[in-house]
């Protein structure tokens, strides 16, 4: 009798035992199933098969495939594009699509000359090439670079001073390379620039060149400021330092080219995208936002496959929001005859980035 009794308590332990092992298996096929394809460093080929899933159940538009040349190359980008998230899938369309329109051609192309390359940081390492668009947040995506390449261990270790200067900081530029080697470097690595409201990044130029003007840098306030209140200041009268008005009106000059030669590189704070960047020659991966930067940043470090090895710097609360107060407050003293001039020569930049015209130039 106790020996049957020690047979049924071995037999109910033992279906425990199985009980206990089946509920681990499926809970663990459970988890695996549904875990979240968009986690920040997933790396597992089924989560990304997950996440195309997932996109394809929108069914995304037939003319959203685009032509062989406009797909953005890359570690990140070498499947389907439908891997993207629609925001960036979106944005590139635009820019194509933008980038076709004949009749906004001027103001859309540039050659991709020396002062194009120039701009252009590359990371050889994990082939990467980041296009500098001044007052966008650029100085952080050097500190970025420059950990990838090498130079230092982490961003927090980098002196200020060394973030600009170029003999230091182990960025090389494109323009360094031969001709075969820029083009191989273009065809084949994953580029990337920031973009923000044309008009708001013009008042940041302004403000940190002309009025807070660093000490480092006289020339904005010693050579530029004086030839441009020379030229475009109407009340001759007036002896305060550059305005917001003069700066506005040599911006909106169709012939500001001549001052623009005078001031040498200096000018790349206030140039448009276009000019920096050349966006319709050149087939960029991803195209961030100032306005998204929370989002854009992991977001591009992921795509290019570098988000396991480096963070993009916190980004003060507030920092990146588009202020339409302070855009409406700069503008308001100004006539709407130099505000549509200014608008004309940023108008490639307005559309092909999908910034809204301003409403004071509606009203």
């Amino acid at each position: 009798m106790h020996a049957d009794n020690m047979h049924h308590q071995w037999l109910l332990l033992a279906a425990c035992f199985w009980v206990i092992f089946m509920f681990m298996v499926a809970s663990k096929f459970i988890t695996l199933t549904f875990k979240d394809p968009d986690g920040y460093g997933a790396k597992q080929e089924p989560l990304i098969l997950t996440a195309v899933t997932e996109v394809e159940e929108v069914h995304v538009p037939e003319e959203k495939h685009w032509p062989e040349e406009f797909q953005p190359t890359g570690k990140a980008f070498s499947g389907n594009l439908i891997r993207q998230p629609l925001v960036h899938m979106e944005r590139l369309e635009l820019l194509r699509n933008v980038c076709r329109d004949t009749a906004l051609r001027d103001l859309s192309h540039t050659a991709v000359s020396k002062f194009v390359l120039d701009r252009i940081f590359v990371c050889d390492k994990h082939k990467i090439l980041f296009c500098q668009t001044p007052k966008v947040g650029n100085t952080q995506w050097k500190k970025v670079l420059i950990v990838l390449n090498g130079a230092f261990s982490s961003i927090e270790e980098i002196p200020e001073n060394i973030v600009h200067d170029h003999e230091k900081n182990g960025l090389p530029r494109l323009s360094s390379f031969s001709d075969s080697e820029i083009k191989k470097r273009l065809n084949l690595y994953f580029k990337f620039f920031i973009v923000r409201d044309p008009f708001e990044r013009l008042i940041s130029a302004f403000k940190d060149k002309f009025v807070h003007n660093p000490r480092f840098e006289p020339w904005y306030r010693h050579e530029i400021a004086p030839s441009i209140i020379r030229k475009y200041r109407k009340n001759r009268t007036e002896t305060k330092g550059l305005q917001f008005e003069d700066f506005v009106r040599y911006l909106g000059d169709p012939n500001h080219r001549w001052l623009d030669l005078q001031f040498g590189d200096h000018i790349i704070h206030w140039v448009t995208y276009v000019e920096l960047c050349a966006p319709c020659e050149i087939t960029y991966s991803v195209i961030g936002h100032h306005e998204t930067l929370e989002d854009d940043a992991p977001y591009i470090l992921k795509a290019a496959g570098i988000d396991h090895l480096v963070s993009y710097p916190t980004i003060p609360p507030g920092i990146t929001v588009y202020n339409r107060t302070k855009v409406e407050r700069y503008f308001s003293g100004i006539s709407k005859r130099d505000i549509r001039r200014l608008y004309a020569r940023f108008e490639g930049d307005f559309k092909l980035f999908g910034y809204r015209e301003p409403d004071f130039l509606l009203n």
